[in-house]
């Protein structure tokens, strides 16, 4: 794992931690490879129940490092990677992977936001269930100043996040907008001093649940929120028969008639 992004695992909760301070965690080639190796590392590790992303010094993302794409002739292809290549088993390109791999990840993921989340690094948080900001903090789809539109899969997270002409308007303009602002449109769950220990107080809330039932849940929202109500319907009944009996699921039925702690095993 390269240490532009670094992955600190207690208490089945991943400290996700965006490393690049000097340059605002800005996206280089190299951070764009980290971010996503880092996504597709914790999805896999069955131990974690819960992720908390944040970014190292005085901001969470600035953004692409355009400086690190200046050789990259169409703008698409590096020496090892190509941008708009797919992997199988996901819709998303390389590129968008930044932001959809957070979606992709079975558990839930809490963004820590700090500073500035621009362009690649706003839709880097879109990625994440959940996003706990600064009051000092600022927004932006900043990618309409370099003549781009969002293309790190910022139009399948904001859908569910604002209203298509909200959506439009930060797209067109590019406009920087406040915490408040983004808590108002809905951009962020909420403002908060200390958005890192708060997340870091969620995480712990989270993984003290029964795991199954966490992985379950956010496979439930993500896979019925823009279907119909009979897919809806039909898909609560299919996860709810997965958990039913199972021993995590007895387990925290024994445990809250006992008024003792869980000892969940590991998810599924």
């Amino acid at each position: 794992m390269s240490d532009l992004v670094t992955i600190n695992i207690e208490n089945f909760i991943a400290s996700v931690r965006l490393n690049r301070a000097d340059k605002y965690n800005a996206l280089s080639v190299d951070m764009i490879k980290a971010i996503v190796a880092a996504g597709e590392k914790v999805a896999a590790d069955k131990s974690i129940r819960v992720v908390v992303l944040s970014g190292e010094g005085r901001g969470f993302c600035a953004g692409l490092d355009f400086s690190s794409f200046s050789t990259m002739g169409s703008g698409i292809k590096t020496e090892d990677i190509e941008l708009f290549a797919r992997k199988e088993g996901t819709p998303a390109n390389y590129a968008q992977q930044v932001g959809y791999v957070w979606k992709q990840v079975p558990v839930p993921v809490i963004a820590a936001i700090h500073g500035v989340a621009y362009g690649g690094g706003l839709q880097l948080a879109l990625g994440a269930d959940i996003r706990l900001a600064s009051p000092g903090a600022r927004f932006s789809v900043l990618e309409i100043k370099w003549g781009l539109v969002p293309d790190m899969s910022g139009t399948q997270t904001l859908r569910d996040l604002v209203g298509l002409d909200v959506a439009k308007e930060l797209t067109f303009t590019g406009k920087v907008i406040s915490a408040d602002e983004a808590d108002k449109i809905g951009l962020v769950t909420r403002v908060c001093e200390d958005p890192l220990a708060e997340a870091n107080e969620m995480a712990a809330v989270i993984a003290a649940k029964s795991p199954d039932a966490i992985v379950a849940g956010k496979k439930l929202m993500e896979s019925t929120w823009h279907g119909t109500s009979e897919e809806g319907l039909l898909r609560e009944e299919e996860i709810q028969k997965t958990l039913i009996g199972t021993p995590n699921q007895i387990e925290a039925v024994m445990s809250n008639f006992e008024k003792r702690d869980p000892n969940y095993r590991e998810r599924k």
